[in-house]
């Protein structure tokens, strides 16, 4: 064995005790930062999945209609008219189908869906409901939504005269998959009622669009929304969640339409989300500075205990570099050992987690998002900071002076 490690481990032995302890709080950081940090990446996930599995990533539109004045001011004149904003009715996008085959060649997009939609109610008997009518092409919007994967009864199915609709508007109307409720819309001045067969019904995880939401094909809504030919929007899926708004504002430049992505719609779950990771990062920050006080002050005793040993060693010839690696080797031992045990002990506390965590129907609260890169990163993070905190111990055990070292 090298110098450096045997004199590095046989201190290590001598304070048994104390090497116990960093030992002990460096395993017990790395598992509180493995765990808090899962934990939080669960949650984070678990939020995203809630609020934004049920709507696109990024929603292209056509630009609102803007009221102008009639009549310009003459030179030197002034004209002061009263400007109401115009109601915006249901439009199409300009050359919908060229730009959906150029999204569909963006590779940072996962899923490009146009889509009709607007008000309507449904009816069956004597119960009427206000709805929202989606025309939707049904393998281009699961990948938008999975609403196959969302399904109660039924299937995702939705030909000429047929229609999938949410959980609570079939309780409301006391529809079953096979049942018949008519479906009116009035749009562009003209009134427009059609009789559809219930194919599927979904939980869509919010009970508002459940009581709202009827899917029906396409080319069936543009007919009864009054917009031949036409899409009123394109939902797009991004692969890379966070980059939308980056997206989404290239789109709207390039386009000139308007292109909304889910960061500018629901700024209040961004904020959410950046708050957790802000508060995960403070976390780390204070815990790795614990770890790092911790392993410094065992090796300033250590230096004050051993400084009869390290006179005798540079007096037998050690250099001061070779004192000074016997120390950050101490330092790498204990982090090296501390990652070992702290990344054992957060993988039972995420078993424990997940064991107690349920929800009252017996499946996970959320899934804890554990991945190899964590253990390895947190487990570098632990070397790293071992070593800093050896650094000062070292150069002060380097620079005793062997023969006051040994006189005392």
């Amino acid at each position: 064995m090298p110098f450096e490690w045997l004199v590095a481990v046989r201190f290590l032995r001598e304070g048994r005790f104390q090497s116990l302890l960093i030992i002990g709080g460096a395993a017990i950081g790395v598992a509180v930062v493995i765990f808090i940090t899962a934990l939080v990446n669960g949650l984070q996930a678990n939020t995203i999945r809630r609020v934004l599995g049920t709507q696109a990533h990024i929603v292209v539109r056509p630009t609102e209609e803007v009221a102008r004045p009639q009549r310009e001011a003459e030179p030197g004149g002034l004209v002061m008219p009263r400007v109401e904003a115009r109601a915006q009715r249901l439009r199409s996008i300009d050359q919908w189908q060229p730009l959906v085959a150029e999204l569909d060649a963006m590779p940072a997009l996962t899923g490009v869906s146009p889509m009709v939609s607007g008000p309507g109610f449904a009816i069956r008997g004597d119960a009427t409901k206000a709805i929202a009518v989606f025309g939707v092409d049904p393998p281009r919007y699961d990948r938008i939504v999975s609403l196959s994967e969302r399904l109660v009864q039924g299937a995702f199915r939705v030909q000429a005269s047929e229609a999938v609709i949410g959980k609570e508007l079939a309780q409301d109307l006391g529809l079953a998959i096979g049942d018949r409720f008519r479906l009116v819309t009035a749009e562009g001045g003209t009134t427009v009622a059609e009789t559809f067969t219930v194919t599927g019904i979904v939980d869509l995880g919010v009970r508002d669009l459940n009581r709202r939401s009827v899917y029906i094909a396409f080319r069936t809504a543009q007919a009864m929304l009054a917009l031949p030919g036409g899409a009123s929007q394109i939902d797009l899926k991004v692969a890379a969640l966070f980059d939308a708004e980056r997206i989404a504002q290239g789109l709207e430049a390039r386009t000139g339409l308007t292109v909304e992505s889910w960061m500018r719609t629901n700024e209040q779950l961004l904020a959410a989300l950046r708050a957790q990771t802000i508060t995960t990062s403070t976390i780390r920050v204070f815990v790795s500075a614990i770890v790092v006080l911790g392993i410094a002050s065992v090796l300033v005793v250590s230096v004050v205990q051993k400084r009869r040993e390290i006179g005798i060693l540079r007096a037998m010839g050690a250099s001061r570099a070779r004192i000074q690696r016997v120390f950050l080797l101490q330092g790498a031992i204990v982090a090296v050992i501390g990652s070992a045990v702290g990344m054992a002990l957060a993988l039972a506390m995420t078993v424990v987690f997940l064991d107690v965590a349920r929800n009252a129907d017996g499946t996970p609260l959320f899934e804890l998002h554990v991945s190899p890169w964590l253990f390895v990163g947190t487990a570098l993070g632990a070397i790293v900071c071992g070593l800093l905190a050896a650094y000062a111990p070292a150069q002060r055990a380097a620079a005793l002076d062997p023969a006051q070292a040994i006189r005392i």
